[in-house]
């Protein structure tokens, strides 16, 4: 059993940078990937960003437009999202996932808004 537990949402203006965090309950070192959803009021929850055991990272390009960055410390523990040039489109509970020998583990969500 996988414990996550985001941190770092926040009220902030366009333009502005946020900086999530993760925090896992046990070593991520082996966790086959962890990942970054975001989900908006009325929408489907979609994958932001992942990053795997190896280090290797994928963004889901529509979304980020070479604005976020995900990054993994393995001796906290803990997988980060640097949100850079917001806008109101950003505006969504932000979820940390795990994904680990088949099981799929959740964050209960941050709050992110952009708003003037």
């Amino acid at each position: 059993q996988v414990q996550l537990v985001e941190s770092g949402g926040g009220l902030v203006q366009p333009g502005g940078s946020l900086r999530l965090s993760c925090a896992a309950s046990i070593s991520i070192f082996s966790i086959n990937r962890m990942a970054w959803y975001r989900q908006a009021p009325g929408k489907e929850r979609e994958l932001v960003a992942y990053i795997t055991s190896l280090g290797i990272k994928n963004y889901a390009a529509s979304v980020v437009k070479g604005r976020f960055t995900i990054s993994r410390d393995n001796g906290k523990n803990t997988v980060y999202l640097q949100m850079n040039n917001l806008n109101a489109d950003d505006t969504a509970v932000y979820f940390c996932n795990a994904y680990d020998a088949g099981q799929d583990y959740w964050g209960q969500g941050t709050q992110v808004t952009v708003s003037s």
